[in-house]
């Protein structure tokens, strides 16, 4: 049988591979897994899947968000290898071939540290019900939020901090890149005496990771340059900021 030139075409656009999105999932939830999945569907030209994908993400995580949320008590350290094996089996069944056929034909990966940086988001992205559930259930004290840029990037604090302070914490954030105007981020600050710790949230696990850490550290001495007369320290916490699980000083 003759082989035509499109089928010999080299695909043009890149996908994850399966070691990939079990990875990433591990670092950065569910979300990291809806996003890749969805990308890969898109460059098999397969758009419907690609729709179905996150709506089927945004159920699941919503689910072990209450979870979680619900159940305080419940061993949240199975969630991770859990959905991790879940999401590795999902490619090897709607996506295995394809990936095949696509490194056969010539077709490229994402390299991993894109894959790394796609989990950091993952997790700063799941702050947002983070934030919620700590207001809700963590502490008494009025907690208030700012907004800033195009993605209404936030910083959540209470009454240990002033406005002002606020700001200034915003701006390095921002001078730091982890602020920007291509996605939306979140921090909670509080100020102890003469110190700013600023609560991320992370995955369970993450912290094992040593390009995640260094992320961390590196972005804690960018924010330090703002700070020359205070300390700043990097609080990295899983589910609820009692439960921190790293301090980056």
């Amino acid at each position: 049988m003759t082989q035509t030139l499109e089928d010999l075409e080299i695909p043009k656009e890149k996908v994850y591979k399966n070691k990939m999105i079990w990875t990433g999932t591990f670092l950065g939830g569910p979300l990291v897994t809806g996003y890749m999945m969805a990308e890969n569907f898109k460059a098999f030209n397969e758009p419907e899947k690609a729709k179905k994908t996150w709506i089927y993400t945004i159920i699941v995580t919503s689910v072990i968000l209450g979870i979680i949320f619900l159940l305080p008590d419940a061993p949240s350290r199975i969630f991770p290898i859990a959905y991790s094996a879940i999401a590795y089996i999902l490619v090897q069944f709607f996506q295995e071939k394809n990936i095949e056929n696509h490194i056969s034909l010539g077709g490229k990966l994402f390299n991993w540290w894109r894959t790394i940086a796609v989990s950091v988001i993952g997790i700063v992205v799941l702050m947002i019900p983070i934030i919620i559930g700590f207001v809700v259930f963590g502490e008494e004290v009025q907690l208030q939020s700012k907004t800033y840029g195009p993605t209404h990037n936030e910083v959540v604090y209470g009454q240990s901090i002033v406005e002002r302070e606020v700001d200034n914490v915003a701006q390095a954030l921002k001078n730091a890149a982890f602020f920007d105007d291509t996605s939306t981020r979140y921090a909670l600050v509080k100020k102890i005496e003469n110190s700013y710790d600023i609560y991320i949230s992370v995955d369970d696990g993450a912290t094992t990771q040593y390009p995640v850490i260094q992320a961390f550290t590196n972005l804690r001495s960018d924010v330090q340059k703002s700070f020359p007369n205070n300390k700043i320290i990097i609080s990295l916490f899983v589910d609820n900021i009692d439960n921190v699980v790293k301090k980056i000083k």
